[in-house]
Formats: structure tokens, C-alpha cells, sequence
């Protein structure tokens, strides 16, 4: 499957991983992941390749799931047994849209970069992870999708259900649409329900910030940071796909997640429910 006409394989040479130039790739990207959780790869899709994402991403954008609702950090339901002032208490204001997976094709430019053979060990060996712990999501709704964002939307604090996702910018809108994230704000065995109140409360110290360029590719640990997507502004939509990887085999989105997400479950959901590496709330 050749993938030059959608990716810069001389800046990043994921198809020769015995290459000099991929080693220090790595090396690079492990830093910062190291550092901060998220790893920014500029310009990985060449500008002809960024506009034909953008042509897809034009005809799928209306297949995507509209929802207006309030939802906490978790994509759970309230607790009443808890305290109002607790972050699973906590509820925002959500207006996005995803286009489900089984919209894009295997011939077009998403799933070619998603399935093509070099990207996975490509990403899996940035994240310094064996084989045996790094999976693509077997959701599918959910495995390659694009977010669309129009004018006044964004996305309210929350945590991933899957531990990395890899996201690429593919076109931002006039303004706004800043990627906001805590990294490591909690742990596969400690919620830290106290920090997550902080930065929900408006703590900005632990908070960074990134605009993304369309071709970006960007590494993110999302299971264990808190992040969030500014408001969008202007009429020409932002879209970002998203691919994802998860630690466990088989892991598949939770049934109230994916039914808020993409307003519709298939029998997938419901028989993979519950399997998780972690007991995180979703």
C-alpha cells in the first residue's frame, strides 16, 4: 500500500524503520511523550495529502452524530450520593458531532493511513510499548473517525476511554479550537479526584495549550490526561481524524459512551462491555 501521496515519508520515513532517520524519530518522540503525554509530528501529511482529507472529510461530514447534552469528565451518569462539589458531579455543556467509522472507506486516505502496515509499529514503538500491550480499538464505530466542529462548539473537559489516541489535524476553523490538556493528571490506580476538581474549578497552572496545523499528526496518552477543545469560531468547520489504540485486546467503547457519542450500539458493544485493563471510570 504506498503512502507517499498522503504522508511526508522523507521528514518521517515510517516506511523504512531500519532507517538512521526513523531511530532519531523515536528518539524525539519518546522524549516528549516521556515529558508530557502528547507528541506533535508538524506537517506529517504533505499538503496534498491534507487536501484530500479534506475532500472526504467534506462528504462524510454530514453522516456525523449531532449531539447537544451535558456530560461530566467521565461521560457517566450524576452520583447524587456523592458531593455537589465532586468532579463526577460536575456537568458541561457538549455540542460536537463524530462521522462513525464504518463511513470512510479502505481505499480512502484515513483508513489507508490508519491501516497501512509501517503506522501501528510506528506508533506503538513511540510509545515504547510491546506488541503484546498495543491494539488497534476494536470498536467499530469508533477504531478511525473524524470530529467535526462548527461555529460556537467545542469539547468540555474529559478523560479517553482508550489509552492512546492519535489525532490528525486535517482543516481548524477561522479561530478558536485550541487543544487544551493536563497531562498525567491521573493514574491507572488513582483518580485523583482533588486535581481534577482543581482544574475544573479553573486552575490553569497544570494546563497546556496547542494549536494544531492541518497535516499535524499528534500522539496523545488521552486515558490519563484531562483535555478539552475550545469553542469554535467562524463558519468553516474544523475536522480532526482520529485513530485509536488501545492496551487490551478486543477493548471496545462502553454502550452509554458510544450510544452519547454516535447515537447508535451495535452487538459488538454490548458483548465487549466491561472489558478494560483498568477499573477508571469510562
Amino acid at each position: 500500500m504506498e503512502l507517499h501521496d498522503l504522508v511526508d515519508l522523507g521528514r518521517y520515513p515510517i516506511d523504512r524503520p531500519d532507517a538512521p532517520a526513523y531511530a532519531r524519530l523515536i528518539s524525539d518522540l519518546r522524549r516528549e511523550l516521556d515529558e508530557d503525554g502528547c507528541a506533535v509530528l508538524p506537517g506529517f501529511v504533505h499538503e496534498q495529502g491534507v487536501t484530500a482529507l479534506i475532500q472526504e472529510a467534506d462528504v462524510v461530514a454530514p453522516k456525523a452524530h449531532r449531539s447537544f447534552n451535558r456530560t461530566n469528565a467521565y461521560f457517566s451518569k450524576d452520583n447524587p450520593t456523592l458531593s455537589p462539589s465532586h468532579p463526577i458531579r460536575q456537568f458541561y455543556d457538549r455540542s460536537n458531532a463524530f462521522v462513525p467509522a464504518d463511513n470512510f472507506r479502505k481505499s480512502g486516505p484515513l483508513r489507508r493511513i490508519y491501516e497501512y502496515p509501517g503506522f501501528m509499529p510506528f506508533i506503538r514503538v513511540a510509545l515504547n510499548e510491546p506488541e503484546e500491550r498495543f491494539h488497534r480499538y476494536d470498536d467499530p464505530l469508533a477504531d478511525v473517525i473524524i470530529n467535526v466542529v462548527e461555529e460556537g462548539q467545542g469539547f468540555p473537559w474529559h478523560f479517553d476511554t482508550n489509552n492512546y489516541t492519535v489525532t490528525l489535524a486535517i482543516q481548524n476553523g477561522e479561530s478558536g479550537g485550541e487543544f487544551e490538556y493536563v497531562p498525567r493528571l491521573r493514574s491507572a490506580t488513582d483518580e485523583n479526584f482533588s486535581g481534577v476538581a482543581s482544574v475544573l474549578g479553573g486552575n490553569m497552572g497544570l494546563v497546556r495549550q496547542l494549536v494544531l496545523q492541518p497535516g499535524d499528526l499528534q500522539i496523545f496518552k488521552g486515558r490519563y490526561a484531562l483535555h478539552r477543545v475550545a469553542p469554535v469560531q467562524g463558519a468553516r468547520k474544523r475536522y480532526v481524524g482520529i485513530f485509536s489504540f488501545v492496551e487490551t485486546e478486543g477493548m471496545c467503547g462502553g454502550v452509554e459512551r458510544t450510544k452519547q457519542l454516535y447515537g447508535r450500539v451495535l452487538p459488538h458493544h454490548y458483548e465487549r462491555e466491561g472489558l478494560r485493563s483498568d477499573q477508571l471510570l469510562d
